[in-house]
């Protein structure tokens, strides 16, 4: 029988609780150490591919997919200045019959809270702020604020953008501005009547990109309006925006968007900062996962599906046969299994990571009339196509 882990996961995001989910369903022994008082997630929607959703549905939540998210029907660009469409990508069951598996938007909050009760009691513990932690003979000791301290047999740093066991396996890194920043925020439909509930809407500008797509049923419309602004640095999903500096920036646009902006009551704004894929994630019995190991930047929509496909794998190397983990045999065999999940992984993350950097609606680019051809959306959906094809599961490591 395989002897099971003691697992620490550092970062009770959605990365860190689909983490938790994937590896207690190999019936390891999970905690998730979360430093903020109570575990909940802010923000407004995401966009969860295919190639996340169908491993979600693999571990149970398919139904809860589809009671709170949205199966966008189809993807339109629409002209900035006079809101007329000028061309419409179907999606709905077409891109369930071509990726094999639904494409949802969903609101942030409804998944991190599906994630969190789908596991069992006690796994979660908010209130743990790691401070360092050691690698000793016989396993991981972690030590959080206030003199709290744990041990495990494998640590996973799922803390983010800015995270701490980053930083302590690979160094502090340049965080290189894009000289962009995104306005977010949700609104009710009923708001904005003459907007749909289950279409995805892009309004590409010169400089400038409003994008809008359903959650919740499509009783709300979340938007990211992406803008230029050397000034902006503050890189956090919870800063608050100016409204009137977002009603500024789309002034002039067609009635359609100032309309949205008119209905936002709250905005937070977040600064689109790039950094260079790590050249390893791993070291002995730690690693990472999601954001703490490849941070990206927003344009493929793929942040939430690559942490899913980082836990999904790491789980089944995790799952691999191995002596004791308390010996130096099972030292050396968690650490084999770790190196084989980030050769896996690192790879793939790298090539979505820097895909990102031009991609998605950043192709999109009014033409001398105004207009947008059909040949630049379809190169925006070929941009992620092998991306949301993409089957973790079926292209697993072998383990020796």
């Amino acid at each position: 029988m395989v002897p099971k882990l003691r697992i620490a996961v550092v970062g009770g995001g959605i990365g860190g609780l689909a983490a938790a989910l994937a590896l207690t369903r190999k019936d390891h022994r999970v905690r998730v150490f979360e430093q903020a008082p109570e575990l909940r997630e802010s923000g407004v929607g995401m966009h969860l591919g295919p190639n996340g959703s169908r491993l979600l549905e693999r571990w149970g939540l398919g139904e809860r997919l589809r009671a709170l998210g949205v199966r966008p029907t189809g993807m339109e660009v629409r002209d900035w200045a006079h809101g007329t469409t000028l061309v419409r990508q179907p999606m709905g069951d077409e891109w369930l019959a071509e990726f094999g598996a639904p494409y949802y938007t969903i609101h942030r909050a409804d998944l991190h809270t599906m994630l969190a009760e789908s596991l069992p009691s006690g796994v979660v513990r908010p209130g743990h702020r790691l401070e360092r932690f050691t690698e000793t003979g016989s396993g991981v000791r972690l030590e959080f604020a206030g003199g709290v301290r744990a041990e495990a047999d494998v640590l996973i740093g799922a803390d983010g953008a800015h995270s701490v066991v980053r930083r302590t396996l690979a160094g502090p890194d340049t965080a290189v501005f894009s000289g962009q920043s995104a306005f977010r925020g949700i609104v009710a439909r009923d708001q904005v009547p003459a907007l749909p509930g289950d279409t995805l809407l892009v309004w590409a500008g010169a400089d400038a990109r409003m994008l809008v797509y359903p959650v919740r049923g499509g009783e709300f419309l979340t938007f990211v309006a992406v803008v230029p602004d050397p000034r902006w640095r503050l890189e956090s999903w919870t800063a608050s925006g100016e409204l009137d500096e977002l009603a500024a920036r789309f002034d002039g646009w067609n009635l359609d968007v100032k309309s949205l902006v008119a209905a936002v009551r709250e905005t937070r704004r977040w600064a689109l900062y790039d950094r260079e894929p790590l050249a390893r994630w791993s070291s002995g019995a730690v690693t990472l996962l999601g954001d703490a190991a490849h941070p990206m930047l927003p344009h493929h929509g793929q942040g939430v599906s690559q942490a899913v496909e980082d836990a999904a794998v790491l789980a089944h190397c995790l799952d691999a046969p191995s002596d004791a983990p308390s010996t130096p045999a099972g030292r050396r065999r968690i650490a084999a299994v770790l190196e084989a999940y980030e050769g896996a992984r690192r790879p793939h993350t790298t090539r979505v990571q820097l895909g990102s950097r031009g991609g998605g609606s950043q192709r999109l680019r009014p033409d001398e009339d105004g207009g947008e051809s059909t040949g630049t959306m379809s190169s925006l959906v070929q941009d992620v196509s092998w991306i949301q094809r993409h089957d973790a599961e079926a292209a697993l490591p072998r383990i020796p």
